[in-house]
């Protein structure tokens, strides 16, 4: 399967709890924006063709906090392209740090748009992916 992708960004002050720290709810956006970046950059259009990828499982490990203002790197792998799925690891690093901060996981499933039921990958989905 094709690498490792990072995508990166500030954490704003509205994406902060009380104490300043990152609120959790976060991190699963930041998850499926940085599958949609990495799809767009391999060449996989969203909702094209009348497929979608809803998301069926969604982790994530908190290790240490995440504040305003850190430029936070998100590291995803595809670490498993089943035949109608695939499941997305995440690491979560801040600024030039090589330490994880926070980790994720992510299954997403092709389905038919009109009628909502799981697919199989198209060929040429996969072909871009693998």
């Amino acid at each position: 399967m094709k690498g490792q992708f990072e995508w990166s960004r500030l954490v704003e002050f509205y994406e902060t709890d009380l104490a300043g720290i990152t609120h959790f709810s976060n991190f699963y956006r930041w998850m499926e924006s940085a599958e949609h970046d990495f799809l767009r950059l391999r060449g996989v259009a969203l909702h094209q063709g009348g497929v979608g990828w809803p998301r069926v499982n969604a982790s994530a490990d908190f290790k240490k906090p995440i504040k305003f203002g850190d430029l936070i790197r998100v590291s995803v792998s595809i670490a498993e392209l089943r035949t109608r799925s695939i499941r997305y690891t995440f690491e979560f690093r801040v600024n030039e740090s090589d330490e994880i901060h926070a980790t994720g996981e992510m299954v997403s499933v092709c389905v038919d748009l009109a009628t909502m039921k799981a697919i199989e990958i198209p060929s040429k989905i996969r072909c871009l992916l693998e």
